[in-house]
């Protein structure tokens, strides 16, 4: 199929678009460009992911609605950390080849999703590159946050951690490197989205820290260490089956832990007290680990070898 310039699908995009536009946060007039006119007063933040190359599997099955549910994830669950509600986005969609029939069915998904998350899509761009040979869907979402808190770990604090539902989207290149191209089905099982838990606790409890285990899975943690080490034992979260196959094709203990979120696809840092709370509330959360005086490391039990990983 030859690339048509003119992107005669523009004005359906328009259309399915204007849906999210029915939103608490945003007053929103179509033009040449969206204009719009914030209805609140708050400090503000971005984030801009894409499905990197997890795409490249989502393009080979033409499963566009799980790569929307992941790219979405992605943006979300960061957004978590910063303790923010997103209310609008723009996307920028890459396929290798001029394919109207995909991009209207990501659109399709993406608007389903936004509106269950009040998010507004103001606007966006698609991308016919054919030197590649997977799709990307990058979003940049903004969110605002009414209560501006320093995220840390707390020595002391219980780590708590959500289970993953797999890989994610993190280490696919790794991934990739190892197991080749065969397509196994957990490569496209989109991230679980977060931020509804999270905002959840973080309306009830106090919450000192937060981190999503994406890339650079556990070394993410150290960012939020000030002279103490986060220790995570064997937490009673069963890894799934691709970890292990991962692992057993050649990646080492270390990077296993530095690359893969083994599990564990969000993490919280609360008192001892707190943390009881939460886990009699929510059985989807697990203690983990702990904080204790250290130097800014993160210590891992092995599921491995049961040695203790120090990254």
């Amino acid at each position: 199929m030859s690339y048509n310039p003119e992107k005669p699908y523009k004005k359906q995009i328009l259309n399915l678009i204007k849906k999210t536009w029915d939103t608490p946060y945003l007053s929103i007039k179509e033009g040449t460009y969206s204009f719009f006119k914030k209805k609140f007063n708050y400090v503000e933040v971005d984030h801009t992911d894409g499905i990197g190359t997890k795409g490249f599997y989502y393009w080979k099955k033409r499963n566009f609605r799980d790569a929307v549910i992941d790219a979405l994830a992605i943006n979300l669950n960061d957004m978590a950390i910063a303790r923010a509600t997103p209310y609008k986005l723009q996307c920028h969609i890459i396929l290798p080849k001029d394919d109207g029939k995909a991009i209207l069915e990501i659109m399709h998904n993406l608007v389903r999703e936004c509106r269950k998350y009040r998010i507004a899509i103001t606007g966006g761009e698609t991308s016919i590159q054919n030197n590649l040979n997977g799709l990307d869907i990058s979003l940049t979402v903004s969110g605002f946050v009414k209560k501006e808190m320093k995220n840390q770990f707390i020595k002391g604090d219980v780590l708590l951690g959500f289970s993953s539902n797999g890989l994610h989207s993190n280490g696919f290149t790794m991934a990739r490197k190892v197991l080749g191209e065969k397509l196994l089905s957990s490569f496209i099982k989109p991230t679980k989205i977060y931020l509804k838990d999270v905002n959840s606790l973080l309306n009830k409890y106090n919450i000192h820290g937060c981190m999503h285990i994406t890339g650079g899975a556990y070394t993410k943690l150290k960012s939020l260490l000030n002279n103490s080490d986060a220790v995570i034992h064997n937490h009673g979260i069963k890894p799934q089956l691709v970890f292990k196959q991962l692992y057993q094709n050649g990646v080492n203990e270390k990077d296993m832990y530095r690359t893969f979120n083994y599990g564990i696809g969000f993490i919280l840092s609360v008192s001892k007290k707190d943390s009881l709370k939460i886990i009699s509330e929510y059985k989807n959360i697990h203690n983990i680990g702990e904080v204790v005086s250290g130097s800014c490391l993160v210590k891992i039990r092995s599921i491995f070898s049961g040695k203790q990983i120090k990254i």
